[in-house]
C-alpha cells in the first residue's frame, strides 16, 4: 500500500518535471489565479489517472506477470529517453476562453496528458501495484509537480534549470527501469 503510493507519487512527480503540462501551467499562472489553475489540474489529473489505472489493471489480467513486469521495466527506459528529448507546448494547448475557465483548464490538461509519459507511467505502475494507491499517488505526484510550476511561475518567471531537471528525472527513470527488468529476469516474475 505505502510502496504503491510512494513509488507512484515520486515517479510521476519526477516525470512531470519539465513536461509540457508544467510548461502549460507556467503559462497559465501568468494569466489566471493559481487556485483556479491548480483546481483544474487536480480535476484533470484525477480523471486521467483513473483512466490510466483502469487500463493498467486490464493489462495485468490479460498478460502473464513476467511479461507485464518486463514491459513495465522497458517502458521506464522509454520514459527516460522521452524525458531527455523533452516536450514542447503547442499554442493550441493553452488557448482558453473567458467563460468556464476552470473547465477549460481541466480539459486542456486532460487532453495534454492523453498518451503522455505520465499517463503511460501510471498505466505501467498500475500493472504492478495496487490500482487505488497508484491512482492516489500518481495524482498527488502530478498535482504537486504542477503546483511547483505554479509557484516557480509566480516567483521566478521562466528561468528554470531545465537541462538539470530533465537529466535528473531521466536518470531516475533509467535506474527504475533497470531495477524492474533486472528483478523480473532474476526472479522470473
Amino acid at each position: 500500500m505505502l510502496a504503491a503510493f510512494g513509488i507512484s507519487c515520486g515517479m510521476i512527480f519526477l516525470a512531470e518535471l519539465g513536461d509540457k503540462s508544467q510548461l502549460i501551467c507556467l503559462t497559465l499562472s501568468a494569466r489566471y489565479r493559481w487556485t483556479i489553475v491548480l483546481l483544474g489540474i487536480t480535476i484533470a489529473t484525477g480523471c486521467n489517472h483513473l483512466l490510466s489505472v483502469a487500463i493498467g489493471g486490464g493489462l495485468e489480467s490479460l498478460l502473464p506477470m513476467f511479461y507485464v513486469k518486463l514491459m513495465a521495466g522497458l517502458a521506464f527506459f522509454i520514459f527516460g529517453a522521452w524525458t531527455l528529448r523533452g516536450d514542447t507546448v503547442d499554442d493550441d494547448e493553452v488557448k482558453t476562453v473567458s467563460r468556464g475557465i476552470l473547465w477549460t483548464i481541466a480539459l486542456t490538461f486532460f487532453l495534454a496528458e492523453l498518451g503522455d509519459k505520465t499517463m503511460l507511467a501510471t498505466i505501467t505502475l498500475a500493472t504492478t501495484y495496487s490500482q487505488f494507491w497508484v491512482w492516489v499517488g500518481s495524482t498527488l505526484g502530478m498535482v504537486l509537480s504542477d503546483a511547483l510550476a505554479l509557484i516557480i511561475g509566480a516567483v521566478l518567471g521562466k528561468n528554470l534549470p531545465e537541462r538539470f531537471v530533465k537529466i535528473s528525472a531521466a536518470v531516475i527513470f533509467f535506474a527504475y527501469g533497470a531495477f524492474l527488468v533486472g528483478e523480473t529476469l532474476w526472479l522470473g516474475a
